[in-house]
């Protein structure tokens, strides 16, 4: 009987760390985003202080990211008040879970958690799994957030 409960425990252990954290999802959008969030000027928009900016616009703000990550961005965008044309790849072969983490994670680092609106609901696998439904391209993504009327 000990054995069986030593080898469920591991296999428990095991199972966990299969689960990826927001932050080592992160690790993945580091090299363009900075490990701080505050991107690259004229290059790769910041998300320290943006996605508060986001969720702000609503629930089709809140689960734009999940969108962008899904299924990547193309045209030109605004962040802080400054221009970005880059294109943004999709990272649709991430799990549900793991989009859902690393957008709760971009969601309360760097001061985010400060800036965001009252009642913030974070994202869920759920709901990322009902977005990549939809199967958007980048472009009409971009459409999406010329909808929500950011500057």
């Amino acid at each position: 009987m000990r054995k069986q409960s030593i080898f469920a425990l591991f296999l428990a252990v095991g199972l966990l760390a299969l689960a990826a954290s927001g932050e080592q999802v992160y690790v993945q959008c580091a090299g363009c985003h900075q490990a701080s969030g505050a991107g690259v000027a004229g290059a790769f928009p910041p998300l320290a202080g943006e996605l508060p900016r986001l969720a702000a616009a609503g629930e089709a703000g809140r689960l734009f990211p999940v969108k962008v990550l899904l299924f990547g961005l193309r045209g030109p965008i605004e962040a802080q008040g400054k221009p970005y044309n880059a294109s943004m790849p999709s990272f649709g072969w991430l799990s549900d879970a793991d989009i859902a983490a690393v957008l709760n994670y971009v969601f309360t680092n760097w001061g985010n958690d400060k800036l965001l609106p009252k009642g913030f609901k974070p994202i869920s696998a759920e709901e990322v799994k009902a977005l990549r439904a939809k199967a958007l391209t980048a472009q009409q993504v971009h459409e999406q957030w010329q909808k929500l009327g950011l500057k």
